[in-house]
């Protein structure tokens, strides 16, 4: 590290957030022995200390908790981790091999420059030649215009300001989204003794177990998880594709629709409008559980074939039955009976700090597999960003060791110039 001008410290890189992505970065980084820095708004996992729910486990297995240089060691590999486990996970990685962390620098601004690019935050500037963005891929709720529509009576929650039922005002609850925050939040609010409805969009459905082996035992060895960006159809749609109905639990349990409904949450469609007093909802939810069966179908169809190739159809494994659904799904429910609406419709990553022109109409990053469109910048930790894994903990080794090195061939064509020496 040295000095730029007017007091300004320079590095080679700079990765800005000290989650399980950024931290991958930066072990890898130290492995080439590229010098950088990682900064972090609030500590290290900031976002699993402070934005989580709870009752918030790990959708992955314990197994499966591995980051470059580290994995879990400990004695209950098929369990799942609480929030508590996961940043002492993350701390612990950080701390054994000595990453330059500095925790409580909020970074105000990051702007292109001849030498690459001008870093502000609220603890001074930085100059560096190349930057990774690992500030995460949920760190806003991406909510619907309707929430504006509710009216002041009703209170209005998201997955990252819920903590626990107790925080509810008393009466019914209506949960936006019926993917995994959705499921999970659905389930922890019935079992408080409030009547709750679910409104269900597009899903993915996932049995915890199959074949006596959890599902990401089976979507690891098949393939599925490492499925790569460039081998995809359509990538924008695979980005959008809603994370699927798990839960991790000391009981390995599965949570889905009909789980729910049998503790007494009731099933509404997509939610459309708020007019005359009532929420709204489209007419096809059965078109959206029935979708979510067939492709739930189609993998454990390609489980069975992996275990039996040319075997006969008893040879299928036990199948959840389909999702049980109303003849005729209620089209509204009165906003009397609603005291509290949970928001759980997804996340998008916070770029307003970021002054350079990467941004599409949506404000969504341009990227070619976390090569964004600026020399030397890098992102991490995006939903499919390289491969199908990538947003998870257990997704970040392959994706750091590929920009890790194209971001040191990005390096090395810069002619050795040293960062310092140029403004």
């Amino acid at each position: 590290m040295s000095r730029g001008p007017a007091g300004t410290r320079a590095v080679d890189v700079i990765v800005v957030g000290a989650g399980h992505a950024g931290l991958a970065v930066s072990r890898c980084l130290a492995e080439r022995r590229i010098e950088h820095v990682v900064l972090e708004r609030g500590e290290i996992a900031n976002s699993w200390r402070h934005e989580r729910w709870d009752s918030l486990r790990l959708l992955t297995p314990n197994w499966q908790s591995r980051l470059p240089g580290f994995c879990y060691a400990g004695a209950d590999p098929d369990g799942f981790m609480t929030m508590p486990e996961v940043v002492d996970f993350i701390d612990r990685y950080a701390r054994k091999f000595q990453m330059p962390v500095q925790c409580h620098t909020n970074v105000s601004s990051i702007q292109s420059i001849a030498s690459g690019y001008r870093v502000v935050t609220d603890r001074g500037e930085w100059r560096c030649a190349a930057i990774v963005l690992a500030s995460g891929a949920c760190n806003w709720p991406a909510t619907p215009p309707l929430r504006s529509e509710l009216p002041a009576s009703i209170a209005s929650v998201t997955p990252m300001g819920y903590r626990n039922p107790e925080q509810l005002e008393p009466g019914g609850v209506l949960v936006v989204g019926a993917s995994a925050s959705g499921v999970q939040l659905a389930d922890e609010i019935v079992r408080s003794g409030r009547d709750v409805w679910i409104a269900v969009g597009e899903h993915i459905r996932l049995p915890r177990r199959y074949r006596g082996r959890d599902i990401q035992r089976w979507m690891e060895s098949l393939g599925v998880l490492d499925e790569r960006y460039d081998a995809v159809d359509d990538i924008v749609r695979a980005r959008q594709v809603p994370s699927p109905q798990l839960v991790g639990t000391p009981e390995r349990s599965s949570l889905d629709l009909n789980a729910l409904q049998d503790r007494g949450v009731q099933l509404v469609g997509r939610l459309v409008g708020i007019a005359r007093g009532k929420a709204q909802f489209s007419g096809s939810l059965r078109n959206h559980c029935a979708m979510a069966d067939l492709k739930m179908t189609r993998l454990l169809d390609r489980i069975d074939a992996s275990v039996h190739p040319v075997g006969p159809a008893t040879a299928r494994g036990e199948r959840p039955v389909r999702t049980r659904v109303d003849a005729t799904p209620r089209l509204g429910i009165d906003l009397a009976a609603i005291r509290t609406v949970v928001w759980a419709t997804g996340y998008r990553p916070d770029y307003r700090w970021l002054d350079v022109p990467v941004l599409d109409a949506k404000g969504r990053l341009r990227h070619d597999g976390g090569v964004v469109d600026a020399p030397g910048m890098y992102a991490m930790g995006l939903t499919f960003m390289r491969r199908r894994k990538s947003s998870f903990i257990h997704g970040a080794e392959d994706d750091a060791r590929e920009l890790t090195a194209h971001l040191a061939g990005y390096l090395d064509q810069r002619s050795g110039r040293s960062v310092a020496s140029v403004g």
